[in-house]
C-alpha cells in the first residue's frame, strides 16, 4: 500500500501527488492518503471518479481525514491513458502533450473577482495545476496585469518556466511590460505585440481563460 501524508499541503497538491503515485503503481495498488480538510477529500473523490478507481474515506480525530483509492486491476496504464483522453477528433488535435490551437489567455495576476490576495493564490495554483496536465496549451498569452507573472519576483515564474520546458510558447505583451516598467525583468518566454496576440486568439480552436 502506498501511504501519502498530504496534510498541510495546498490545493491541488494532494490530488496531483496522489495521481502521480497511482499512475506509476501496479494495477490493483491502493493509496492511503492523509489530508486535513474535507474539501481535499472531495477533490480526491473526483480524481477517483474521473479515473474509474474505487474510493472510500473516513474522518479521524483532530480534524484529519484518510482516504483509500485503489487503481482498478486489469487496466494497463496505456489503456487508462487512452480512455481518459478520448475526445471527438478535431483538426490538428493530438491526444497528449501540446494541443495545437489551445491557447491560455491571462490578463491579471489574480484569478477571478473578489479578494486580490485570494485571487493571486488561485492563479498560482492554476498555473501549477496546468503544468500537471496531460494535455497542454500550445501558447500562453500574458497581458495587462498578467505581464507580472512572467517577470522576476513572480511566484508563478517556475511554473511558467516548466511549461516552456514542456514545449508551451510563453508570450508577454511588450506594451504592458513597458507600461509597468518590467521590460528588463522579463524572465521567461518572449515579447509579443497586440497584432500577434489577436492573431493567436483568432487562430485558436479553444481559449482557456482562468
Amino acid at each position: 500500500m502506498i501511504v501519502l501524508d498530504e496534510r498541510g499541503k495546498a490545493c491541488p497538491l494532494p490530488v496531483v501527488e496522489t495521481k502521480k503515485a497511482l499512475e506509476t503503481a501496479a494495477s490493483g495498488e491502493t493509496a492511503r492518503v492523509l489530508v486535513d480538510n474535507e474539501i481535499a477529500v472531495q477533490n480526491l473523490r473526483k480524481l477517483a471518479d474521473h479515473k474509474g478507481w474505487s474510493f472510500c474515506w473516513e474522518k479521524r480525530g483532530g480534524g484529519d481525514f484518510q482516504a483509500w483509492i485503489t487503481r482498478e486491476a486489469g487496466e494497463s496504464l496505456s489503456e487508462e491513458k487512452q480512455r481518459e483522453t478520448e475526445e471527438p477528433e478535431c483538426p490538428d488535435c493530438r491526444t497528449e502533450g501540446i494541443r495545437p490551437g489551445l491557447t491560455a489567455v491571462i490578463s491579471s495576476e489574480a484569478m477571478g473577482q473578489g479578494d486580490d490576495r485570494l485571487g493571486k493564490i488561485l492563479m498560482k495554483s492554476f498555473l501549477f495545476a496546468l503544468t500537471q496536465q496531460d494535455i497542454l496549451p500550445e501558447t500562453v498569452l500574458l497581458y495587462n496585469g498578467g505581464a507580472f507573472l512572467s517577470c522576476e519576483g513572480s511566484e508563478s515564474l517556475e511554473d511558467l518556466k516548466k511549461l516552456e520546458e514542456l514545449g508551451v510558447e510563453i508570450l508577454t505583451c511588450g506594451t504592458c511590460l513597458d507600461f509597468y516598467g518590467l521590460k528588463e525583468k522579463l524572465a521567461v518566454g518572449g515579447i509579443s505585440n497586440m497584432y500577434e496576440i489577436v492573431e493567436k486568439q483568432c487562430r485558436a480552436h479553444t481559449i482557456l481563460r482562468p
